[in-house]
């Protein structure tokens, strides 16, 4: 069973929604979280732990609930969780966390770094055209409209709160890399039950992030004992409500709502990140930053709205109608 197929099943709107609000609001402020996890943690070994970790609550309770056979899933399906988990969690993830790490000047904010993410739906649509699923004219113009609010954030400039380049094209990398998972998870044949996708994709995902901390020499010399209170509550934070709540609502709109409405989220995040980062940490947020965020969201919100499929005029018409 693909999840593609997953997707024909209708859901009821308050489960959808419930889905979204939990994926607007704890991924917002998860980049806030990053953030303070790396200042005294490894930044890619404390995201393998922090998805390890939150794999094996999940699986602990899958197994506790269902019994013995609950992660048991065929070879392809473990392959293409194994795949989408990599892309999502090592490459969209893992990167975002080296973009926010490092010194000032060096690290990109938080609230920049979700603006930036918020091209996830614009990538997706590059990709749909790719795939000869030609969008609508409207959904062009919006695409347009959001890549320039990205050059206009990310245009060199001097003073205080000026972006980082190596570090936006860090985060958009890993943009890229999450928009090209989200858009394989539809079409890959994955484990049909959601949990049980994100159990496998949360596994693959912290062993590539292990590996990739160990090449880097991450945990070279490193001790717990450095690590202060504020980054261990970060990662706690990080691990409940950004991998087992949030991400785990992800992975089930995925399977159970259009994709162009589960990536709304990446217009409502930044909002949730540029203003937990300027109340609780003083990140700058600049006329430029203002500007590019704005246009940015207004382009991802004209791809939305475009793509958002229309209220059918009969129930039984409503069945399954707005799954991509």
């Amino acid at each position: 069973m693909t999840s593609s197929s997953s997707a024909a099943t209708p859901a009821r709107p308050a489960l959808i929604w419930t889905a979204l609000i939990l994926v607007y609001v704890l991924w917002g402020s998860t980049y806030l979280g990053i953030r303070v996890a790396v200042e005294s943690m490894p930044p890619l070994g404390s995201a393998a732990a922090r998805f390890a970790t939150a794999a094996l609550v999940l699986a602990v309770v899958l197994r506790i609930r269902r019994g013995p056979g609950a992660l048991r899933v065929d070879r392809r399906q473990f392959g293409s969780a194994a795949l989408v988990g990599v892309l999502l969690l090592a490459g969209g993830n893992g990167l975002v966390v080296l973009a926010e790490s490092g010194p000032p000047g060096v690290a990109v904010p938080s609230g920049i770094a979700a603006l930036l993410v918020a091209t996830v739906p614009l990538l997706v649509v590059v990709l749909r055209t790719v795939t000869r699923d030609r969008p609508r004219g409207w959904t062009f113009a919006g695409v347009t409209f959001g890549f320039l609010g990205l050059v206009l954030l990310v245009l060199p400039r001097g003073g205080i709160g000026a972006v980082p380049l190596a570090g936006a094209l860090t985060v958009v990398a890993g943009a890229t890399c999450w928009s090209v998972g989200s858009f394989l998870s539809g079409r890959l044949r994955m484990p049909a039950d959601p949990f049980v996708a994100t159990v496998h994709e949360m596994v693959a995902g912290a062993a590539a992030l292990t590996v990739l901390a160990l090449a880097r020499g991450e945990l070279r010399g490193f001790s717990p004992a450095q690590v202060t209170t504020r980054s261990w509550l970060a990662l706690a934070y990080l691990m409940v409500a950004g991998s087992l709540v949030a991400f785990t609502a992800y992975v089930w709109l995925l399977a159970h709502a259009p994709i162009s409405l589960a990536a709304t989220y990446a217009y409502v995040n930044p909002v949730v990140a540029v203003a937990l980062g300027a109340l609780l940490v003083a990140e700058p947020i600049t006329a430029q930053v203002m500007l590019g965020g704005a246009v940015i969201v207004a382009g991802v919100a004209l791809v939305v709205t475009t793509e958002r499929p229309r209220r059918p005029a009969t129930r039984g018409a409503a069945t399954g109608a707005s799954r991509r």
